[in-house]
C-alpha cells in the first residue's frame, strides 16, 4: 500500500504532494463545518486518519489549529495566511472606493470577487444592510454558478473553459429556483455575455437577488466581477437593470485596464 503521508510522483519534481495535503485540510473548514474531527478531515480530504493526524496536529502544534479532545478548529493565527495576500496586493484597496461610491449611490451593499477554481471569492465590501442569512465578508466563497458575480465572470471564459466547468460542476440546487440544469446555465451565460451583464433572482437564497458586471483587465482577461445585492421584496429585477446598472458599469468602465 503506498504511504500517502510521503509526497508522491505527479511529473513535476518541484510540486510538494504534503503541502497540497496540508492545504487541503485546512480548506475542509469553512463556515458550515468550522469544527472538525479527525474522521471528518480525513473523509473531507480524502487522505488517510493517519495523515489527517499528522496534518492536524502539526498545524495545532504551530497555533494555526484548537484542538478540544474531539474536535478540530481553526485558530485566529490562520488569518496571517489571507492578510499575506491582502497586504501584498493594492486590489482589495483600489476596488473598496469604488465599491463604497456604489453603496452610496444606491443604497444598496456591493461587493467585487476573483474566480478561484469553481467558486467566487470576495476581495472587497461595502455592505450597508445584512441580506443573507450567512453574514459575508472579504475571503467569503460561494459556487459561481449560482451567484451573479460566478456567472459574470464565467461568461467570458472560452468556449473550451466554459465546456470544462460544466463538464465537472455539480449544480446543487440552493433553492427551487436554482438552475440545475447544464443547458440553462449555458444559456444563461451565453446570455450574460450577450447583455453584459448577469442577473441571478433567489437562485443563491430566497428573497436575495443581484447583478453583476465584469471588469476587464489589462490582458483582456476577466477574472473580476463587481455586484450589487438587494431584497427581492424592495427592489424588482427592472429596478435593478433600469436604476443599479448604469452605476456598476460606470465603476467598471473606470476601472478598466487597471489591473
Amino acid at each position: 500500500m503506498a504511504n500517502t503521508d510521503m509526497d508522491e510522483p505527479t511529473g513535476d519534481r518541484d510540486f510538494v504532494a504534503s503541502l497540497e495535503k496540508g492545504l487541503a485540510v485546512i480548506e475542509a473548514f469553512d463556515a458550515s463545518r468550522p469544527r472538525l474531527t479527525l474522521t471528518d478531515v480525513a473523509k473531507l480530504t480524502g487522505i488517510t486518519r493517519a495523515a489527517a493526524r499528522r496534518y492536524l496536529r502539526t498545524l495545532t502544534k504551530l497555533n494555526y489549529a484548537d484542538f478540544d479532545g474531539r474536535y478540530f478548529s481553526l485558530s485566529p493565527r490562520i488569518l496571517r495566511l489571507g492578510y499575506a495576500y491582502l497586504s501584498s496586493t493594492s486590489l482589495s484597496l483600489r476596488l473598496q472606493p469604488f465599491l463604497e461610491k456604489i453603496s452610496q449611490e444606491t443604497g444598496e451593499s456591493s461587493s467585487a470577487a476573483v474566480l478561484d477554481g469553481d467558486d467566487i471569492v470576495y476581495i472587497a465590501r461595502s455592505a450597508t444592510r445584512r441580506i443573507m442569512s450567512i453574514g459575508l465578508g472579504v475571503g467569503s466563497r460561494l459556487p459561481a454558478y449560482c451567484t451573479s458575480l460566478g456567472r459574470a465572470i464565467l461568461a467570458y471564459q472560452t468556449p473550451a473553459e466554459i465546456e470544462a466547468y460544466l463538464e465537472r460542476v455539480k449544480l446543487e440546487p440552493k433553492t427551487p429556483k436554482t438552475l440545475t440544469q447544464k443547458s440553462d446555465l449555458r444559456a444563461a451565460l451565453e446570455a450574460a455575455r450577450q447583455q453584459g451583464y448577469a442577473m441571478v433572482s433567489e437562485e443563491l437564497e430566497f428573497g436575495l437577488q443581484s447583478i453583476a458586471v465584469p471588469l476587464i483587465q489589462k490582458n483582456d482577461k476577466i477574472t473580476i466581477a463587481l455586484n450589487i445585492s438587494a431584497q427581492a421584496a424592495r427592489v424588482s429585477a427592472q429596478e435593478m437593470e433600469e436604476r443599479f446598472l448604469p452605476t456598476l458599469r460606470e465603476a467598471s468602465e473606470a476601472l478598466r485596464y487597471t489591473f
